[in-house]
């Protein structure tokens, strides 16, 4: 006659991950499987709390061995000094090599034209395109999350770009389950992004929990800005105040943060990581459509830059 199992040997139930968990898991997992499919990955890093939390991420799936991917970054020549300081900072803290495209380069010697308006965000898109050309980068991890824009939730978490980094939506392939096709063709890319399927209140609990640092501008402090097209934005190297646009200090925050130009603040109170994450669940308004003039320029502003080789 069998014996009855002991206590010990009947097999425990695992408990569920939690939400954030399973966000992490299904990041790192994207993270390994780029390492192991690819030679040259690299991460798009400008210091904003996305891709900081990509870092993050990024370090924890190879633990305790060195993140294997460098930073690359296209500086405008418009960002926030705190931004680029905490840049600076956290890639030299890491000993990670940082792969700065200054689009200052690109206009001085004539391969892009300056805006009439001053802006500087579309003019990322050939120097990134060169940069990843010339470094031979096959894979390039992106902070894009589908909650932020129209044209990012049509985007796959490996996205293939042609040979001339464009973004061909009938060309994506289909994802099932977590199972991504990195095949591409000589002189084509992918561009890969594991926030896909995070909320900007999910990057915010997850930044709580794991206490990852992000440069000041994100929370509440006293800044003179100005009204422009119902957004505060920052006095900078930039066309403006115009005449008729009258600086005042008020207390403000950044919800993204990109070039100076486009970048607007929101009015805050918000100092602390708890009081960042009431204001988010309160909110009615995705943090590009609050805050970037340049997603506001048509309907199809960011697919139109996606399709020539933005992200």
């Amino acid at each position: 006659m069998q014996a009855s199992p002991t206590l010990e040997a009947i097999p425990r139930p695992v408990p569920p991950l939690s939400h954030l968990d399973a966000l992490e898991s299904e990041a790192v997992h994207i993270f390994r499987e780029v390492a192991g499919e690819f030679d040259r990955p690299v991460i798009l890093f400008s210091g904003g709390k996305d891709s900081t939390l990509l870092v993050h991420l990024a370090r924890k799936a190879f633990w305790p061995a060195p993140m294997p991917f460098p930073l690359l970054h296209v500086d405008t020549g418009h960002n926030f000094p705190e931004v680029l300081r905490f840049r600076d900072e956290l890639a030299g803290s890491l000993g990670a090599r940082l792969v700065v495209a200054h689009v200052q380069n690109w206009i001085d010697d004539g391969r892009i034209a300056e805006r009439a308006d001053g802006t500087r965000n579309p003019l990322q898109t050939v120097p990134l395109l060169d940069t990843i050309a010339a470094n031979r980068f096959d894979a390039v991890f992106g902070g894009g999350r589908r909650d932020e824009e129209r044209a990012r939730a049509k985007e796959r978490i490996f996205s293939l770009r042609n040979a001339f980094g464009q973004w061909e939506p009938k060309r994506q392939r289909p994802e099932l389950w977590n199972l991504y096709n990195g095949r591409h063709r000589p002189g084509e890319q992918v561009r890969v992004f594991p926030l896909s399927n995070w909320t900007e209140l999910d990057v915010w609990r997850y930044i709580e929990r794991e206490g990852i640092e992000l440069p000041g501008i994100y929370y509440a402090h006293e800044r003179p800005v100005f009204r422009r097209d119902g957004m505060w934005l920052t006095e900078g190297p930039w066309f403006g105040p115009r005449l008729d646009e009258q600086v005042e200090t008020r207390l403000v925050r950044y919800r993204t943060v990109g070039d100076g130009s486009c970048t607007g603040a929101v009015e805050s109170g918000a100092r602390t990581v708890p009081e960042v994450i009431a204001e988010v669940s309160a909110s009615r308004l995705t943090e590009r459509g609050a805050t970037r003039a340049d997603d506001r320029l048509s309907e199809a502003a960011m697919e139109d830059r996606k399709r020539e080789g933005y992200f």
